[in-house]
Formats: C-alpha cells, sequence, structure tokens
C-alpha cells in the first residue's frame, strides 16, 4: 500500500512539473537566441498604452534583458509553479493563465512609459496566490507552503513598491502580479484542495424504556 502512495505522489510531483518546466525551456530558448543572435527583443515588452505594447500582454514574461536577469527569475519561479500545479493541481491551470493575462493587462493600463519585461509579475503573483490561499483555506499542508513561501521569498515585498521612480526594474508588474494572485485566492477559495471537517457519527437513538410498552 506504502508503494502504491509514493508511485501515486511521483506521478502528480512529475505531472506539476510540465508547464512550469516547459515555460522555463521556453524563456531560456529566446534568451539564448537573442544572446546568440546579438539582438534584443525587448520590444516584445508591454509598453503601457500603446498599439505597440499590446502584444507584450503575452510575450513580456517570455523576454529578459540579460543572464543574470533569467536566472534570478528562474529559480523562484520553478519553485512557485511546481507548488501551484502540485498542491492546487485542480485549479492550476486558471490560476497561471489569469495571473499571466491579468498582471499584464494591468501592467498595460496602469505602468510608467516604459518596455516592460521579465517573469517577476508571475513570480509575485504566484507567491501571494499560494501565501493568501493557504491563510484562507487554513488547511495545515496549505498553511505550511504559505509559511515556506515567506520565508523563502518574504523580502520580495519591498519589490512592489519603488524605492525611486526610476527603478531599473518593473515594480508595477511586481505590484499587479501580487494583486492578480491575491484576488484568485479569494475567487477560488472554494473550489481545489479543501480543510476537511470532521463529521461525528451520529449516536442512535434508543428510547427510553416506557415508550417501548405496549398501552394497556
Amino acid at each position: 500500500m506504502e508503494d502504491v502512495d509514493i508511485k501515486q505522489e511521483e506521478k502528480r510531483f512529475y505531472a506539476a512539473l510540465i508547464m512550469p518546466v516547459f515555460f522555463m525551456i521556453l524563456v531560456f530558448t529566446i534568451r539564448l537566441v537573442e544572446d546568440l543572435e546579438s539582438f534584443s527583443l525587448v520590444e516584445w515588452g508591454i509598453r503601457p498604452l500603446s498599439i505597440e505594447g499590446l502584444p507584450g500582454i503575452l510575450l513580456a514574461p517570455l523576454i529578459h534583458s540579460d543572464w543574470t536577469h533569467f536566472f534570478a527569475n528562474a529559480v523562484p519561479f520553478m519553485v512557485l509553479g511546481v507548488s501551484l500545479f502540485y498542491f492546487y493541481r485542480g485549479i492550476a491551470i486558471p490560476v497561471f493563465v489569469f495571473v499571466y493575462l491579468m498582471s499584464g493587462i494591468w501592467v498595460w493600463l496602469g505602468a510608467r512609459d516604459a518596455w516592460h519585461i521579465g517573469a517577476s509579475g508571475m513570480i509575485y503573483g504566484l507567491a501571494a496566490f499560494l501565501v493568501t490561499s493557504g491563510v484562507i483555506r487554513n488547511h495545515i499542508p496549505l498553511l505550511a507552503i504559505s509559511l515556506i513561501v515567506v520565508f523563502l521569498y518574504g523580502g520580495m515585498i519591498w519589490g512592489v513598491f519603488p524605492l525611486k521612480w526610476n527603478v531599473p526594474y518593473s515594480w508595477e508588474s511586481h505590484l499587479w502580479g501580487s494583486i492578480a494572485g491575491l484576488a484568485l485566492a479569494v475567487i477560488y477559495r472554494n473550489k481545489g484542495p479543501q480543510k476537511q471537517i470532521k463529521q461525528w457519527p451520529e449516536e442512535e437513538y434508543e428510547s427510553p424504556y416506557w415508550e417501548n410498552e405496549a398501552p394497556e
């Protein structure tokens, strides 16, 4: 029985790897092509309130300025992405897609006039979802994931607020990604894994002896 459970958990873990790994392979390939061909795809990013910046809603998370930028996003993205697909596998795909789209649309609608690129908005969105969802559901395994995310990436909170207006990173992507993740945790609070409520067996009612006596 234990061998069967271990195999099921292995299958579940490997299934959780598929989407994050596929995404990172795509991002890595684009960054490699940019490096080998010595050109930049920054203009594939989001340019707020501009027609040329609209495709960036879909493309910006795939583009990174250099290898330092790529690796800074790759590790947290894999940790948070696999956590999402492992623990929330029933709702992981819509959460992933909506964080992707919502953060991009909101950056296009409300951000500085600059090219915004990188997967950091996704990272902040996934982190916000995992933390908020674990707290809302009040389920010990999910709360543990929330605490682990806070422990590993709690310092990311400072990336939501610009210490200076012209910071070199897209704090707007961080902000809108976080809001998207938080909103989705509330929207999907009744879907996916839930805390099990113990139901105590009902005691059989035994009627008093006088109720069983036949009338005279």
